[in-house]
């Protein structure tokens, strides 16, 4: 047996403080009835209030709040043969891992505010088939096109500038997007493209790329990361000092926000360009924008599936309910015959 929702179990801890409370509850009314009536007459004046039949049902209010904790963690035994559906798009998130972003105009830096928003992107799709692109002055397909969002969330993390070629190359990272496509036999209509990057491309070649994924049916959404003016750029050092990137004149390298060639790219192949602000990164946006477009069915197969089981105990949880509505605190009154209790 296993629980599809297991947290509920935790609620089985309360029943020791639920018999606690009714243990507290029972002695309570009775020292309440002590003040008024003394203890050896008690008995003779709630002839009719029986101990045990308050236990009982005491008793089975606490079984029936453990059958019901069981019932809602979702039991289930045995197996079961499920028609499966899986529909979406393909989704391919082309990220620049270029030395500039590691400015810091977005905190704590473009790519690792990138990354993470990636993250919590990859955490609100369902159904739709990601993969992964690396570039800076080349690109490199690190995840193909898949379901598995945590095997891209493990590799997203792992990007870092300095082991692709320096520089960036908008064209390159397109052009791996549109084989990753071919290469999975995806319909053109479902394939979408997410760039992200500080637009700084050495080579003017992207828009040109982006108009041949265009004829493919493909759409790329880009965004923009960091500001419009210039900021330096961070080097890592080996003494943990905070060094800036300089030209060979000895002068501080700055990097800016190059918007025209992110707005071209997505206005060649009808989608849109975003600027993600220190306070808003814009990831949310696409998705909302290609929450609109067709989706295609990936898969339909059966899959073997575990069977629920809770109805047998939310059955057992209400029958407990209502015999502890049944049962009567009171027992059988005993007469009075002249003047006395028998």
């Amino acid at each position: 047996m296993r629980f599809a929702e297991p947290m509920f179990l935790w609620g089985l801890f309360s029943l020791p403080l639920l018999a606690l409370l009714f243990w507290y509850s029972y002695h309570r009314r009775k020292k309440l009835a002590e003040r008024f009536v003394s203890l050896s007459m008690l008995p003779k004046v709630a002839t009719s209030l029986s101990p045990w039949r308050r236990l009982i049902k005491s008793t089975l209010l606490l079984f029936a709040v453990a059958f019901l904790f069981v019932a809602l963690a979702r039991p289930q035994w045995g197996m079961v043969m499920e028609h499966v559906e899986r529909k979406g798009l393909d989704l391919v998130l082309l990220q620049d891992i270029s030395l500039s972003m590691l400015a810091e105009d977005v905190k704590p830096s473009r790519l690792v505010r990138s990354k993470h928003e990636i993250s919590a992107f990859l955490e609100n799709l369902s159904g739709d088939r990601v993969g992964l692109v690396a570039f800076s002055g080349e690109a490199k397909v690190m995840v193909p096109l898949t379901l598995d969002y945590g095997t891209v969330q493990t590799m997203l993390s792992e990007l870092n500038p300095g082991w692709l070629m320096p520089g960036t190359n908008l064209e390159n990272a397109i052009r791996a997007g549109m084989r990753m496509f071919k290469n999975s036999g995806a319909a053109s209509k479902y394939s979408v493209m997410i760039l992200m990057s500080d637009g700084e491309e050495l080579e003017a070649s992207a828009v040109a790329a982006a108009r041949e994924a265009a004829e493919m049916g493909i759409k790329i959404y880009t965004i923009g990361i960091g500001s419009l003016d210039g900021v330096p750029i961070p080097v890592p050092s080996r003494n943990g000092d905070v060094l800036y990137k300089k030209d060979r004149q000895g002068n501080i390298v700055t990097t800016h926000l190059e918007e025209r060639t992110l707005q071209d790219i997505a206005n060649a192949t009808g989608a849109a360009y975003f600027h993600a602000s220190p306070s808003e990164f814009q990831l949310q946006k696409v998705l909302e924008e290609i929450a609109s477009l067709e989706k295609k069915e990936h898969s339909s197969d059966m899959a073997e599936g575990y069977k629920d089981r809770y109805q047998i105990f939310l059955a057992i949880a209400a029958l407990l309910f209502l015999a502890e509505a049944v049962v009567s605190e009171r027992g059988r009154k005993r007469k009075l015959l002249n003047g006395r209790f028998s």
